[in-house]
């Protein structure tokens, strides 16, 4: 019998499995809850149902569905790229078996397979040519082992002007679709050539280990040359660097068994640190922590460590970043490298003092604190202003008021001031970017319930909870339910235990969510009647309100119109219509 893509990958994958890959889960009674990652919450109302392989939020957004949505909504793709992440992970092969078949081929897919291939191209160039060993021989003198090249698939492009694009070409790809994946630039005069020429390739993936994006650095002697020592891929359809942190679909396992995640500059940092079993590690690629790459870490943990150096003076892009991440609530804590040296140095040379620095973290208040009262005078009035200048905003974005007022205490004691003169000052603090480029909430805009279908929806969810009390609803009584109410009411009278299959589409999906609420809601079972007759009758009277206000807008036409007739006849039906309230 021919099973669709879709029918297998469903079979195939687990939604407990795929959705706590993304997010943190946790195990309430059958099922599973979290915060939602589609709308700002604190208490979780985000529910994953292993019987039903559906998830909803019961919160502020109200969106639920199947695996493909949930992809869909937190990647931000369209059905055929969440189509093709998720046949990769059930390892469903999307290809034209059979005529009824439907190949799914969009523009990121074509991208995806670009930068597969170039990836595979790096590599070969890495492990085969002249050039390609003598990066390799550079790589592994700067302490990068062999594992860890396969691992994070490190290669080299050729410095020929149309190695990559040739050999793309001859896979079929076109100009437009080499230079959209960011690996070739088109010049005023009709030229062509490669974005990447004689550099170390450092693949960059997105969540999936598919490669996106890449980084190339140059080594030897065109590390002294007048040219940039770092080239990234520009922002494609596939790369967006404010939204994807390198490393982190290796890391994301271990930041959530150890709740914590490291974060260091570049790719090489990353790397040393794997490669020293430190595993929870990823690299910020030398550019500010944005809004979305914090949301995406928030999923897997709130405790970060920053493992780089930092200038704490001035508004640099470094300290803007930690200064987001502190105000969405963040524990940041600091790792302590010797002075002049990043994290892959001090690994390189001395992995034990890694493993020491990473074991003595400190608080990142304290290394503010350290920092800003080093090499100034305390007790001068200039030395007392400086250091405030620095310590008071970040005193004002810490969102805990108990852990601020502990540091403004230490504030005061440390300068020898008032307590109430250093709040005072606190006041005068403005924050002029406090959003630090932080996204809005990119959430699905449902239309508003209206009351009837809301009191519809309770209805049936203690009807669903305990089925018995379908009886206790009177034919009379189920005039105002929706179709597709009316269908899991009479199928649940029939049959307290019937398949949800046999259901009309709309009606399975409809009784699929009500279930899962039915599961994760306590209702007290002496309550049930009472609480059932309550929303017939205020479903009847909303209903009967309605129609009044139906009538009374005819009236008016007809009133307009001058047709006393019906004037008549809506008058008729309006007293008989309004006799429903009473009932």
């Amino acid at each position: 019998m021919f099973q669709s893509p879709i029918e297998e990958i469903k079979n195939r994958l687990d939604i407990v499995e795929v959705v706590g890959s993304y997010i943190k889960l946790s195990k309430t009674g059958i099922n599973y809850r979290a915060v939602c990652p589609f709308h700002s919450e604190k208490k979780p109302s985000f529910f994953v149902s292993p019987t039903r392989q559906m998830w909803h939020c019961f919160g502020g957004c109200g969106t639920g569905g199947d695996i493909f949505k949930f992809v869909m909504q937190i990647e931000g793709v369209e059905f055929g790229d969440a189509l093709r992440i998720l046949a990769q992970k059930a390892g469903v092969e999307l290809k034209k078996r059979k005529p009824e078949e439907i190949v799914w081929v969009t523009e990121r897919n074509r991208l995806y397979e670009i930068c597969e291939l170039a990836t595979r191209f790096f590599e070969k160039q890495l492990e085969a040519s002249s050039a390609g060993q003598e990066a390799k021989k550079y790589l592994l003198g700067r302490g990068i082992n062999q594992e860890s090249i396969k691992k994070w698939r490190i290669g080299y492009s050729p410095d020929t002007w149309q190695g990559l694009s040739d050999f793309l070409n001859s896979r079929g790809y076109q100009k437009q679709e080499i230079e959209k994946a960011g690996l070739a630039l088109a010049g005023d005069q009709g030229s062509f050539y490669d974005r990447f020429r004689g550099r170390i390739i450092f693949p960059i993936f997105d969540l999936n280990s598919q490669p996106v994006g890449f980084g190339g650095r140059v080594f030897k002697d065109k590390d002294k040359a007048e040219v940039a020592k770092y080239m990234n891929t520009p922002n494609t359809v596939l790369y967006d660097k404010s939204k994807i942190l390198y490393g982190l679909d290796k890391a994301k396992v271990d930041i959530r068994k150890q709740d914590s995640c490291i974060l260091v500059e570049g790719y090489t940092d990353a790397i040393m640190a794997h490669q020293a079993g430190t595993a929870n590690v990823i690299a910020t690629s030398g550019t500010a922590l944005t809004g979305f790459q914090l949301k995406i870490l928030k999923r897997y943990t709130e405790n970060l460590v920053l493992g780089f150096d930092m200038d704490i003076a001035g508004e640099n892009a470094t300290k803007r970043g930690i200064d987001l991440a502190q105000m969405l609530g963040f524990n940041l804590k600091v790792v302590r490298l010797p002075e002049g040296k990043d994290a892959a140095e001090l690994i390189s040379t001395n992995p034990e003092g890694w493993q020491e620095a990473v074991k003595n973290l400190k608080s990142i208040l304290e290394f503010y604190f350290e920092a800003a009262f080093k090499g100034r005078d305390q007790k001068t009035p200039e030395g007392k202003k400086a250091i405030s200048k620095i310590l008071l905003p970040v005193l004002k974005r810490m969102p805990n008021q108990i852990e601020k007022s502990f540091w403004i205490q230490k504030l005061a004691r440390d300068l020898d001031a008032k307590e109430t003169d250093i709040i005072e000052e606190l006041k005068k603090v403005k924050l002029e970017e406090e959003t630090y480029g932080l996204e809005p909430e990119e959430i699905a805009k449902l239309p508003q319930k209206s009351k009837q279908e809301l009191l519809e929806e309770r209805l049936l969810v203690m009807v669903i909870k305990n089925p018995k009390n379908a009886n206790l609803i009177g034919d009379d009584k189920t005039y105002c339910l929706s179709g597709k109410a009316m269908e899991i009411l009479n199928n649940l009278k029939k049959d307290f235990n019937f398949k949800p299959d046999i259901l009309s589409s709309e009606a399975q999906g409809y009784f699929n969510e009500l279930a899962l609420k039915a599961e994760v809601e306590e209702i007290e079972e002496k309550d049930i009647e009472l609480e059932l007759q309550f929303c017939l009758k205020a479903m009847g009277t909303s209903g009967v309100k309605k129609e009044l206000d139906d009538i009374a807008k005819e009236i008016k036409t007809a009133e307009i119109e001058k047709d006393q007739k019906k004037i008549e006849e809506l008058a008729v039906k309006f007293n008989k219509v309004s006799k429903g309230l009473n009932r």
